[in-house]
């Protein structure tokens, strides 16, 4: 699976180069930009990295600029993709550490856990989010995958500045019950956190972050309760989504991304 474009390439991730660049990308976004804790040999390295990643398809957007000399460099996107099967044959899930998947596994159907995702801070407000997007358009559909799921974070771990937006997540797009996985309790943070007449929508969702209303935009859904992440600096929403129930411009933008396929 390629995506070739005169400045850009998205595939999966073959080589140690590919594999080690996007851990450095994820270094410069999660650790450096948003203050990740990272662990003195991932400093040393530059690189984040956890034991998921061996188990993980790393989708990668590729630079083709000639000026960039590291190989490492030329990740400047990067979306980690774990299939259901993989999971269940090896560590299981990593959202699982937040969240009870339960309801994803009950359901029996070919699923996909997203995480990692990040773009160079270079080459935001550009296509590469979108070429991502492409590439996993063309993952999902050539594995038939009807569900989609993932941790999708808010900067920081102080929930009082995000009361509203996480009660207007609540309210509006509560993932209904055959998929409404639960934050484990040890860790459960309530989103209900103000009344839904005293929500403003408009003003929630200016408070919240691109990827999740994109997210939101294309027919997902969230999980019950949200989790806090003082390693990564985060709170964690849990965002699931169900090829069965996408809205009809979710089923377009999909083919239009089969359609891209090299």
């Amino acid at each position: 699976m390629q995506i070739d474009l005169s400045r850009y390439r998205v595939k999966l991730a073959e080589t140690e180069a590919e594999y080690a660049g996007a851990q450095r990308l994820r270094y410069r976004v999660f650790v450096e930009e948003m203050g990740a804790r990272a662990s003195p040999e991932e400093a040393a390295a530059r690189r984040e990295w956890d034991d998921f990643d061996p188990w993980f398809d790393h989708l990668i957007l590729l630079s083709l600029d000639p000026a960039i000399a590291d190989p490492l460099d030329r990740v400047v996107g990067v979306y980690r993709l774990m299939r259901g099967e993989v999971a269940a044959a090896g560590p299981g899930f990593y959202g699982a550490g937040e969240y009870d998947l339960a309801p994803i596994a009950r359901s029996g159907r070919p699923c996909v856990e997203l995480g990692r995702s990040c773009v160079a801070r270079e080459h935001r407000g550009g296509p590469a989010m979108h070429l991502l997007w492409n590439g996993l358009a063309s993952y999902v559909i050539e594995r038939e995958i009807e569900l989609m799921f993932g941790v999708a974070s808010f900067h920081g771990t102080d929930p009082a500045p995000l009361a509203e937006a996480l009660s207007y997540l609540h309210h509006e797009h509560l993932a209904p019950a055959d998929l409404r996985v639960r934050a484990r309790a040890e860790h459960y943070l309530d989103m209900n956190l103000m009344p839904r007449e005293a929500v403003d929508g408009a003003r929630a969702l200016q408070a919240i972050p691109p990827l999740i209303k994109a997210y939101l935009r294309l027919g997902g859904f969230v999980g019950d309760g949200a989790y806090v992440d003082r390693d990564f600096n985060t709170i964690d929403v849990c965002v699931v989504m169900d090829t069965g129930r996408m809205t009809e411009r979710y089923l377009q933008f999909y083919r239009r991304g089969r359609g891209r396929q090299a």
